[in-house]
């Protein structure tokens, strides 16, 4: 993974070596290394292991590029820093990544021109509990301290409309907190939340630690009967899916859940070239990713299909594709 500097002053840095360079070179024009920020998520996700493995895969394989992976809140953070141009390209759940290109939601007033660049693998939510809090179904949250995850995420984004899909409200309902992932494990350790909602893929580093804590007994709560009210209020956006027993230390049966696609994204205004090397490096690159998270694996031309994206597809990566014989 690569040491993550500020963009401005990585920037800062090119800039200056490039202009050592000319004067070394008695005023011969010397090519500007470019500068790539990778938008991820918070260190206790799969958003950042996998931006640090993408940041390497394309400082090595891209000449005259420097990728650097950033840690930022989730999907909603990306999909702005993309739009303000502080990102080039950046990780999202499908779902928000058209709120922002509608400029709904957590985007009104901020319409963002967000381009799909490849599917990436399926994000699952978790509503994580432990023994003694009297939590067993969705209706038992009433009455709850939750955390519905961090401001910046789309684990807030989904985690909002499952609760309503639920049946409840999550502002009369729980007492709600905001917090990430590795926050809310550590809150709920300490018992000062009952429950917390994660999108995430599998397995989640912060939830393996609360499943394999001594005296701690991790709960998943089943919540896949809220896709069908899901899909009718925000399109087919989200599906059923299950995370298996023995996923997390602790968890003894399957836990029916939501899942939506995540997708890496970038602007319309990334070039159709550059596009379609960064495509191209990470399936050159896969073993390297899969070999920094497993999820990765998932990254497989026949996951590249329109339905799994709720936003256009960049040019570049479209001819990547064609190129490959992929039928989207």
């Amino acid at each position: 993974m690569t040491i993550r500097i500020p963009r401005m002053t990585l920037r800062r840095v090119v800039v200056g070596v490039a202009a050592l360079a000319l004067v070394a070179a008695g005023g011969v024009a010397v090519a500007q290394q470019k500068t790539i920020a990778i938008g991820t998520g918070g260190t206790g996700g799969v958003y950042y292991p996998m931006g640090g493995g993408l940041a390497a895969v394309l400082s090595k394989t891209l000449p005259g590029v420097q990728a650097t992976a950033e840690v930022t809140g989730g999907s909603v953070d990306n999909l702005k820093l993309i739009g303000s141009g502080q990102s080039e390209v950046g990780f999202s759940m499908a779902d928000a990544a058209l709120d922002a290109l509608q400029g709904q939601d957590k985007f009104k007033g901020n319409k963002v021109d967000v381009r799909t660049l490849l599917v990436l693998y399926p994000n699952r939510m978790h509503v994580v509990t432990v023994e003694g809090t009297g939590i067993t179904t969705m209706a038992d949250l009433k009455g709850k301290r939750v955390s519905t995850g961090s401001p910046g995420s789309a684990t807030e984004v989904m985690a909002f409309r499952v609760i309503e899909a639920a049946g409840l409200d999550k502002d009369k309902d729980m007492k709600r907190e905001r917090l990430g992932v590795a926050e809310s494990v550590n809150a709920i350790k300490d018992r000062k939340i009952d429950a917390f909602f994660w999108v995430g893929g599998l397995p989640t580093a912060a939830v393996t630690d609360l499943g394999a804590t001594p005296g701690v007994k991790i709960k998943m709560i089943d919540h896949s009967e809220v896709v069908d009210k899901m899909n009718a209020k925000h399109g087919n956006l989200y599906a059923v899916d299950t995370i298996k027993a023995g996923t997390y230390p602790g968890q003894d049966k399957d836990n029916t859940i939501s899942v939506v696609w995540n997708v890496l994204v970038t602007s319309d205004k990334m070039s159709d070239q550059m596009a379609y090397d960064i495509v191209k490096a990470i399936f050159d690159k896969k073993p390297d990713l899969v070999a920094v998270h497993k999820e990765a694996a998932s990254i497989d031309y026949k996951n590249q299909l329109k339905a799994n994206s709720s936003i256009p597809w960049h040019p570049g990566a479209l001819k990547y594709f064609a190129d490959k014989g992929v039928q989207m």
